[in-house]
């Protein structure tokens, strides 16, 4: 069967980010204010029948890989049980989960026994003062002990995402790393997007990729991993050797600004309230969730995730002169 969700530059779509909140229990300085946001009332929620069917769908139109996100997902109620169902899935898909990590030292556990095969937490810093600097929180250990559980279940490879906040933690790139490869986690950096709630993103406060490679590089040998392994995957990846040192591994960095790769996207988003994104910087959402309420049956959803594929932009556009930031922030659209 020919792959039925491509877009007019014949990208293919078989990656679903499947955004359970937006509700979120740190409130990091790049995505939100101190006091949180607006968030969606209950009812306008899909409930765990809904975003199983939509999954259903999805899986059946090619998608091969499916990542839970927020908000923070671990915050939704019945968790584990919609991993099971969503495993149970003919042809499985592969699933993952991104999360900050907090309550996943008492989750990680039950989560891989329902199917879930790898995680991806974000961390940004190993210093504590930091830390609630940028989350506005003391949870560095309950992330830490998070991390520990995930690799002792099995959720593997487990990830570490972080983000560089200038004059907060540019300079720990080295030391996240050495920390990361002790550990087993494989690190990946991530230039800050335009994605925050307040829309005071600025490209000229933004750690770039060149420069993370620049700081690891003060300590590490880098040998770049090359565009055929690299596939649709974000992250360009690196095999790191510490200079004098015994301590080697892969780190990955994601220059979704500075070193874009729209060319070969494979993703597609749904969010917490059933609205279908063909881009992460998408202004446009095709309504999926007034469909299921609406009465429509399968192949009447399937025809709305095909023409939303259909009309994807060639890319996220962030230079362009007329850019504009999307109305929703990262924690209403999902990672």
């Amino acid at each position: 069967m020919p792959p039925a969700l491509v877009d007019r530059h014949g990208r293919v779509a078989t990656d679903l980010r499947v955004s359970l909140t937006d509700r979120c229990n740190l409130r990091c300085t790049y995505c939100m204010p101190p006091e949180g946001l607006d968030w969606l009332p209950g009812p306008e929620l899909l409930t765990d029948d809904e975003l199983v069917r939509l999954v259903r769908v999805a899986v059946g139109l090619g998608v091969t890989d499916v990542r839970f996100t927020g908000g923070e997902p671990l915050l939704r109620r019945g968790l584990v049980g919609l991993v099971e169902r969503v495993a149970a899935l003919e042809p499985r898909p592969r699933l993952s989960l991104t999360t900050n990590g907090i309550g996943l030292a008492r989750l990680a556990a039950p989560l891989a026994a329902a199917g879930l095969d790898r995680v991806n937490v974000s961390l940004d810093t190993l210093d504590r003062l930091a830390f609630t600097r940028i989350t506005r929180r003391d949870r560095l250990d309950d992330v830490l002990a998070g991390l520990a559980a995930a690799q002792e279940a099995g959720l593997a490879p487990v990830k570490v995402n972080a983000v560089l906040v200038r004059g907060v933690n540019d300079d720990e790139a080295p030391d996240l790393l050495r920390w990361a490869l002790r550990h087993g986690y494989e690190l990946r950096f991530i230039e800050q997007m335009p994605l925050d709630a307040q829309h005071g993103w600025r490209r000229e406060e933004m750690v770039t990729a060149d420069e993370v490679l620049t700081s690891l590089g003060r300590a590490f040998d880098l040998v770049a991993e090359g565009a055929a392994a690299r596939g649709s995957a974000p992250a360009e990846r690196w095999w790191a050797q510490e200079r004098g040192g015994a301590l080697r591994g892969p780190v990955g960095v994601i220059g979704s600004v500075t070193r874009p790769f729209c060319g070969t996207c494979d993703r597609v988003r749904l969010t917490a309230d059933g609205q279908l994104r063909n881009c992460l910087f998408a202004r446009e959402e095709s309504d999926l969730r007034a469909g299921l309420r609406g009465g429509e049956d399968d192949a009447a959803l399937a025809a709305r995730f095909v023409a939303s594929l259909a009309a994807k932009r060639a890319g996220h556009g962030i230079d362009d002169p007329g850019f504009l930031q999307p109305v929703r922030p990262m924690s209403a659209i999902g990672g």
